[in-house]
C-alpha cells in the first residue's frame, strides 16, 4: 500500500509543480489553489510512504515521478522543447525509478 500511495503523491507532485509556474507567482486563485491542495495532499502521502519505505528510496521516487511528469506535461501542452536526449533522460529516470522499487 506504501507504494502506491508513494506513486500517487508523486504524481501529485507534478500537479502542484504545474500548477506553481501557472499560478504567475501566486496572482490567479486556481491554480493557486490547486497547487496548495496538490502539495498538501503529496507530502501527506509521502509522509504516509516513508512509514514502510526508506526515506532516500522514498525520496528520490517520489522526485522522480514528479520530474518526470513535470517535464513531459511542459514538453507536451507548453512548448517546452523536446529533443531525443531529453526523452532518453527522462526514460533513464523512470528505469531508475523501477530499480528502486526491485531494490527495495
Amino acid at each position: 500500500m506504501a507504494w502506491i500511495v508513494l506513486v500517487i503523491s508523486g504524481v501529485l507532485e507534478a500537479v502542484w509543480a504545474t500548477a506553481l509556474g501557472k499560478s504567475e507567482g501566486f496572482s490567479r486563485p486556481v491554480p493557486t489553489t490547486v497547487f496548495a491542495i496538490g502539495l498538501v495532499l503529496s507530502m501527506i502521502g509521502l509522509a504516509y510512504a516513508l512509514h514502510s519505505v526508506p526515506v532516500g528510496t522514498g525520496y528520490a521516487v517520489w522526485v522522480g515521478i514528479g520530474a518526470v511528469l513535470t517535464a513531459t506535461y511542459a514538453m507536451t501542452f507548453d512548448g517546452e522543447p523536446v529533443n531525443l536526449v531529453k526523452v532518453a533522460l527522462l526514460v533513464g529516470i523512470i528505469g531508475c525509478v523501477a530499480g528502486l522499487k526491485l531494490a527495495h
